[in-house]
């Protein structure tokens, strides 16, 4: 069904337009506001605080002040707060799947999986809180005895990005929560609306003021930098791209800031001649129409066997070329729009590009007239190795497949790239899938299997993908710092 404008007009009334500062919404101290918009349309769909300087310092103020009280909060307890915000998004899930779908494109039925995906890191680390654990036990000489426990790391600094508004919000701040620690949100101001209505609802499941700020803002360099110069903060959690990362890891250098980097990929999915080609492009629409393609872990690189390349290009581009381009709120939408005017642009000179040096658009290879930010699901075939949309991150339906020979060719195509986020391999010989797992440089591994997101697995990459893993039991040890205390001997004179 068709959203009304009614509905969207009511929706968008109930979201908070201020920053959250110490358990109040308020203006930001300049009184500026900036808009945020509608991919689809380039319709303004709120004005909202523009946080400055000062007013991220009146956040990282409420998180120093308030972060002795929630470390010492039983782990029970933050976990019961964590448990209610669960609840609590689920029971709004068509409004935070509406939310984002108006200020980031992608179609309802896939911000329903998101909230669904987001909402699980609120019951698992709802789970984890009570988890924290450490030991006691005597020294291998016998005289005395070790204590090694635990500790939150002290307010964190959590930065996220456009694409998935409710789940990266959700992947820092719950195992935050879990751990003790206070945070200063900044959402990315392209889509802020979300996290908003998402700090809202952690007020309503208990949230002490203090513990999480949220301070949208157009200049984020100018709010952040000083925060980071800052000695009361303690960690920095960032996920975007890596040069901005990489920026941030040399700030957070002069503090020994604890850092968690969640960066750029260039997700290889390779096809081997034994694999069940209908499955492969089943997982290959999974892996790469995500958001349409807008997402770090989607694949970016096609490597398929030299003997099936041309059938599963047709396959693939016939599944690809039938999903309809519309905006996410109309009924038939598969593939919403690009989330501003520079990534369309962006995404077509890769197009451009490859197709000038050889390559052939099996389907697509254009942008779809306005309005919005649309562009067509395309695959391309023969494209030459070195071509730039084999190298850098495409973030749209685009798909460039290579070909090769043999399983050491498929290998050092893979990983013939900085980053090391996430591969996908599809093969029915289960050795050969556990061998190419041991020769990938990879944080993750999808084996016959498209999308493998999930809140109780280990999400991060190696080389310049990133530092450190969100979810799963490692998760929270992010969050989390050791402290070793050392009794003297119980039995000593």
């Amino acid at each position: 069904m068709t959203v009304t404008v009614e509905r969207e007009s009511e929706l968008l009334a109930s979201v908070p337009t201020g920053l959250l500062i110490n358990g109040q919404w308020r203006p930001a101290g300049s009184g500026k506001t900036f808009d945020v918009e509608d991919p689809a349309t380039g319709k303004v769909l709120l004005s909202i605080s523009d946080a400055g300087a000062e007013d991220g310092a009146a956040a990282l103020d409420a998180a120093a002040a308030a972060q002795a009280d929630w470390a010492r909060t039983a782990p029970r307890e933050r976990g019961e707060i964590l448990r209610r915000a669960f609840e609590l998004v689920t029971e709004r899930a068509e409004d935070f799947a509406l939310l984002m779908t108006l200020e980031m494109g992608k179609p309802l039925a896939e911000a329903r999986g998101e909230v669904t995906y987001g909402a699980e890191f609120l019951r698992w680390f709802s789970e984890e809180a009570v988890r924290v654990s450490g030991r006691y036990s005597a020294a291998p000489d016998g005289k005395n005895r070790l204590l090694v426990q635990k500790k939150p790391v002290g307010p964190c600094l959590l930065i996220t990005p456009w694409n998935f508004p409710l789940a990266m919000a959700t992947r820092k701040v719950a195992p935050a929560v879990a751990a003790g620690c206070t945070m200063v949100l900044k959402p990315a101001n392209l889509t802020p609306l979300t996290s908003l209505l998402f700090a809202q609802v952690m007020q309503e499941a208990g949230l002490p003021a203090g513990v999480l700020n949220v301070i949208q803002t157009s200049t984020a360099g100018a709010v952040t930098g000083p925060l980071i110069k800052d000695d009361r903060l303690r960690k920095i959690s960032f996920t975007g791209s890596t040069p901005v990362g990489q920026a941030l890891i040399r700030e957070a250098a002069d503090k020994v800031l604890r850092t968690s980097m969640e960066l750029g990929g260039n997700a290889p999915f390779v096809v081997f001649e034994d694999a069940d080609l209908d499955k492969a492009v089943e997982g290959a629409i999974a892996a790469k129409m995500r958001n349409m393609g807008e997402a770090c872990t989607a694949a970016n690189r096609f490597i398929v066997h030299e003997s099936i390349a041309d059938s599963f290009a047709e396959k693939f581009a016939a599944r690809i070329g039938a999903l309809t381009t519309a905006r996410g709120t109309e009924a038939e939408s598969k593939v919403g729009p690009l989330i501003d005017g520079k990534a369309r642009d962006g995404v077509h000179a890769l197009v451009t590009e490859a197709v000038e040096g050889g390559a052939e658009a099996v389907t697509g290879g254009a942008a779809v007239d306005g309005p919005g930010y649309f562009y067509q699901p395309t695959v391309l075939k023969n494209v030459a190795e070195d071509a730039r949309i084999l190298r850098e991150e495409i973030f749209g339906p685009v798909a460039p497949i290579i070909t090769f020979s043999t399983e050491d060719d498929a290998v050092r195509l893979a990983n013939n790239t900085e980053y090391g986020l996430v591969a996908y391999v599809f093969t029915k010989d289960l050795n050969r899938g556990l061998r190419i797992s041991e020769r990938l440089e990879t944080g993750m591994l999808g084996l016959n299997a498209g999308v493998i997101s999930n809140a109780a697995a280990p999400f991060g990459g190696v080389k310049q993908s990133g530092l450190g893993r969100e979810g799963g039991s490692e998760g929270i040890e992010e969050y989390l710092y050791t402290q070793y205390v050392g009794i003297a001997d119980p039995y000593a004179d």
